[in-house]
């Protein structure tokens, strides 16, 4: 089993290579890291060759957490921060890896469980799973090379939460709404407009609904929020007046 040690879960969405995993799991070993998720290898699970690139850190492999979906690789997290080096349409708040693992390491001493998401080699993350990610974590880099190896992007990230990591001490549990309720949320919503005819013209139909999940996912909801959220939109439907 992972530590029990307070610290973000590294969240590896749709990795391409074995050997990328194997680096990103010696990255994050060096820093004291060992809470590893993977949604969707694409050469699939277990890889003897991320295993022959992790060397001394095969431990996390062993322990890493598989998903199929982003969605469920968050589902249990209060905030998500997602690396990107691309400029993006969503509205969203840019950090530093430094700031980033600084407001990280605060909110776990307040009781939220942190996320970071690294996306795929060849072109990052999509705009899809930046859609449920709190805030972006961008690095200062060559803007005419901007591009970092999966694992070297794992291995900066891991340098500035060690950085912070003796400040942090995890605190008494939350009630900010997980990824997961807000995925719900989101779906009755999206699925309710739906059926209303909200989505028009239907080519901005796409960009519609990403915004909509951007917006949920920029709200600090408590589990209360959502659940009666829930409810305004199910007594909409109903159609009923309230008593005089």
């Amino acid at each position: 089993m992972p530590s029990a040690t307070p610290q973000p879960a590294f969240v590896l969405i749709r990795p391409q290579m074995g050997e990328n995993i194997g680096a990103a799991a010696r990255a994050m070993w060096n820093f004291g890291l060992d809470h590893m998720r993977i949604t969707a290898p694409r050469d699939g699970w277990p890889n003897q060759k991320a295993v022959a690139m992790a060397s001394g850190a095969g431990r996390l492999l062993d322990e890493a957490q598989m998903f199929d979906t982003t969605a469920e690789a968050l589902a249990d997290r209060t905030h998500v921060y997602a690396t990107t080096a691309r400029n993006r349409d969503l509205t969203k708040q840019v950090l530093t890896p430094e700031e980033a693992m600084t407001d990280a390491a605060r909110r776990i001493s307040s009781g939220e469980k942190v996320a970071v998401m690294f996306g795929p080699e060849r072109a990052g993350l999509e705009n899809d799973d930046i859609a449920r990610a709190t805030k972006l974590i961008s690095v200062p880099v060559n803007p005419q090379f901007p591009s970092l190896n999966l694992a070297q992007c794992v291995l900066l990230l891991g340098y500035e939460w060690q950085r912070v990591a003796g400040t942090v001490e995890e605190g008494a549990a939350v009630d900010l709404a997980p990824v997961g309720e807000v995925e719900a949320l989101a779906q009755h919503y999206e699925d309710r407009l739906t059926d209303a005819g909200f989505w028009y013209p239907p080519h901005k139909e796409a960009s519609m609904k990403l915004n909509l999940r951007n917006l949920w996912s920029r709200m600090p909801l408590t589990s209360a929020d959502a659940r009666m959220l829930h409810g305004v939109l199910r007594q909409l439907l109903r159609g009923k007046t309230p008593p005089e």
